[in-house]
């Protein structure tokens, strides 16, 4: 399992500030999810439409009532109540002159093509060109005559009374994930209430004027040339059992465009037979409203797993408080300009580098407790060069590799005797290298090579019982070869090659610590020399550290 590496911050101002933001979060979380109800699962509304009207009216010197005003409409959810009209009688099927227009109006017999038949036009032309009266001349038809006039409807609209009749409307919805029936008829029905947005606003029986009015509309003026109105329904129900709540809402709006060709209208005829056997017929061009019921809605409830997944989709939220934190500490980082010790410890802490190129290298010295990184191009020798901090020192050497030392000392009571003694301190020699400061170092012309143990003046790592046992004693090495390496066969031909190899890196561990840097870490030129000595190679050619 790996986590991630956090930098904790002692600062009783960071962390309030922290705690507030999470709280902040939280908070916003919970509004959210009550809000919009992310707790609950979501159903759509099933529904079923039933209607019927109501209504009584004495117009045209005749009784109108639900039989004469109420016509049956194709489409779902809808129902129509004629509000005016335009009757043509006593048609019969037969020759007579078409009803003035741009295309009938002719001269002669010429203008009128005999068969042909036009989308406008009442009939088939029959290629004569007749009188329709003592000022125009119109082309021949043969249908049902005399036509249909273009005239406009009357106004006011004939049936403008109906503005008083009243529509039940019966809406029954289902839930299927929940298996929830409702109805919006209450279980005991005042058939006397009318709807009203704000004394009334559940009773099922509307007013037609009144729902023109909420639609914004003036009823005797749509009543004259018809028009569409929405009756919608909305269901928003909560089903849980401690907050149930399930009633419709009703609004109301106009669905043609008033500018643009407003209106709904339509035909339909009325036949008779004639004593002769002839058929006769009423036409009547019907204009009124068409009332569409739309209703939608859903049902919530509440389900565990719903909050779970939503909630555990916001979680992420939480995630713009270490955002915010690291903004604002990287705006008082620059409003110091970085010279704050705070920022260098945090910035030293918070990141830790590793570079692509390869003139980055890191090298320890023995008397300063970190690791120093070094970026550029060496222009002098390494010991001279400055480099950059990059973590303090850490323990050392203390993994599973050092534990046979203590079985060592144990069981080598005998070890030779310079193991078991102090050895002395190297003196600095007059010929050493500037860039040497524990007398201990080998001439080299090689920049990267010219590292000393040491940072100022003193004794050589080298010169150490630490460093005689464990870099340089070979059962020490080879029992932490064989404890690393369990099948490794040391031979007289490669021991030589493994211990020295191994002891590299013994020394790496051991000034570097837990840093996997085998392949950027720089071993002291009298620490490599040390170690060649020690284990030498046959032909005396070293490359690497």
């Amino acid at each position: 399992y790996d986590t991630p590496k956090q930098i904790r911050i002692q600062s009783v101002t960071c962390g309030c500030l922290q705690s507030f933001l999470y709280a902040t979060i939280a908070l916003a979380i919970c509004c959210i999810v009550i809000k919009y109800r992310l707790h609950q699962e979501v159903d759509e509304v099933n529904s079923s439409i039933r209607t019927s009207v109501k209504g009584v009216v004495d117009a045209s010197n005749r009784i109108w009532d639900t039989a004469e005003y109420t016509i049956s409409m194709q489409a779902m959810n809808s129902f129509f109540v004629m509000t005016n009209m335009i009757k043509t009688e006593n048609q019969l099927e037969q020759e007579c002159p078409e009803y003035p227009s741009a295309k009938s109006i002719c001269s002669s017999d010429q203008s009128c093509k005999k068969g042909s038949v036009d989308v406008h036009s009442h009939g088939i032309l029959t290629g004569r060109c007749v009188r329709y009266n003592t000022a125009v001349k119109t082309c021949e038809v043969r249908a049902w005559c005399p036509v249909e006039s273009m005239e406009n409807p009357p106004e006011p609209a004939v049936l403008r009374s109906s503005e008083d009749f009243t529509v039940l409307i019966k809406n029954n919805i289902h839930f299927p994930k929940f298996n929830d029936t409702v109805l919006n008829i209450p279980p005991i029905l005042n058939t006397s209430c009318t709807y009203n947005k704000k004394t009334s606003p559940l009773c099922p029986i509307f007013r037609l004027g009144d729902i023109l009015k909420e639609a914004n509309q003036n009823f005797s003026e749509v009543a004259v040339k018809g028009g569409i109105i929405a009756i919608e329904i909305n269901w928003d129900c909560n089903l849980d059992r401690w907050f149930y709540d399930c009633s419709p809402k009703y609004s109301f709006r106009r669905l043609d465009d008033k500018k643009i060709t407003p209106g709904f209208h339509f035909r339909y005829a009325r036949y008779y037979k004639l004593p002769d056997g002839k058929e006769q017929r009423t036409l009547f061009k019907v204009y009124g409203i068409r009332f569409d019921v739309l209703v939608f809605g859903t049902g919530r409830k509440f389900d565990a797993i719903e909050l779970i997944k939503n909630v555990g989709s916001m979680i992420s939220y939480f995630g713009l408080v270490v955002t915010i934190m690291e903004l604002l500490i990287r705006i008082g980082q620059c409003a110091s300009c970085g010279k704050s010790p705070f920022y260098k410890i945090y910035n030293r802490r918070k990141y830790e580098i590793l570079p692509f190129s390869r003139q980055v290298i890191y090298v320890s010295y023995v008397d300063e407790p970190y690791v120093t990184l070094i970026q550029k191009p060496l222009k002098t020798s390494l010991q001279h060069t400055e480099g950059t901090i990059v973590e303090s020192h850490p323990v050392k050497f203390c993994d599973a590799d050092s534990c046979c030392n203590s079985e060592f000392n144990e069981n080598h009571d005998n070890e030779q005797y310079e193991l078991r003694q102090p050895l002395r301190e190297g003196a600095h020699s007059p010929d050493s290298q500037k860039w040497c400061f524990c007398g201990k170092c080998q001439p080299t012309e090689k920049y990267h090579e010219q590292l000393c143990c040491r940072r100022k003046e003193g004794q050589c790592i080298t010169t150490t019982h630490s460093f005689q046992q464990l870099v340089l004693c070979s059962d020490t090495l080879k029992k932490a070869l064989l404890y690393k390496y369990p099948f490794l066969i040391l031979t007289d031909a490669n021991i030589n090659k493994e211990l020295r190899h191994f002891a590299y890196k013994q020394y790496i561990h051991w000034s570097f610590g837990s840093f996997d840097l085998e392949d950027r870490a720089v071993v002291p030129n009298c620490c490599r020399w040390k170690i060649r000595d020690t284990y030498p190679k046959a032909t005396n050619n070293y490359i690497g550290f």
